[in-house]
């Protein structure tokens, strides 16, 4: 075997040590497990978000009635005092993937009057982590962040499936496979 099959090969088993890496990088985090979005079952989302560890790439998954509930993005205070008044971003969809962009302690709240109250809030602190966000595109369209406000996370998209490992082994897989197809025929030519 040529030096250029040996490297294609050895570039071809990169790409798939790579692809494996980032398989396991991304979590969906379903907000509530089973129990959803909801104030119909009491949830403890405090305790449900404390027993969990969020990392840049990771997603919320956010299942709910959308007759019924919403989710809202808002700021520290905002999320103490219940307030819902100007959320930093809004989601109506009943199954809202919110992605986890960067590192920090966002706050999320239901915005219909008395659900806050009881309970239907989550903290959620994400840890720096894999880098896994920054190969994989952007389907939604960003927001800018409100003023004084919080930044928000991601843009509503109904019924959209979460953002996923998936996503970026394809979007690796357009960038790897094929420059490991490039180096096997370009050295197959030179040797």
């Amino acid at each position: 075997m040529g030096l250029g099959k040996k490297m294609g090969w050895a570039l071809l088993w990169i790409c798939a040590m790579g692809l494996f890496t980032l398989s396991a990088a991304a979590t969906v985090h379903k907000v509530g497990d089973s129990t959803g979005w909801t104030t119909l079952v009491p949830y403890d989302y405090a305790k449900w978000a404390s027993s969990n560890k969020f990392h840049v790439g990771d997603s919320l998954l956010f299942n709910y009635n959308n007759k019924f509930h919403n989710v809202l993005q808002v700021d520290q205070e905002q999320f103490k005092s219940c307030n819902s008044s100007s959320p930093a971003a809004s989601y109506t969809s009943g199954a809202d993937s919110i992605p986890l962009k960067r590192p920090g302690t966002f706050y999320f709240l239901c915005g219909i009057p008395g659900h806050c109250q009881l309970g239907q809030k989550v903290e959620i602190k994400v840890d720096p982590g894999s880098s896994s966000a920054l190969l994989a595109p952007s389907s939604a369209p960003s927001q800018s962040p409100l003023p004084n406000g919080p930044a928000p996370l991601g843009t509503p998209s109904a019924l959209a499936p979460p953002p996923s490992a998936a996503s970026t082994v394809s979007y690796y897989s357009l960038l790897c496979l094929p420059l490991a197809a490039y180096v096997v025929a370009f050295y197959s030519l030179c040797v």
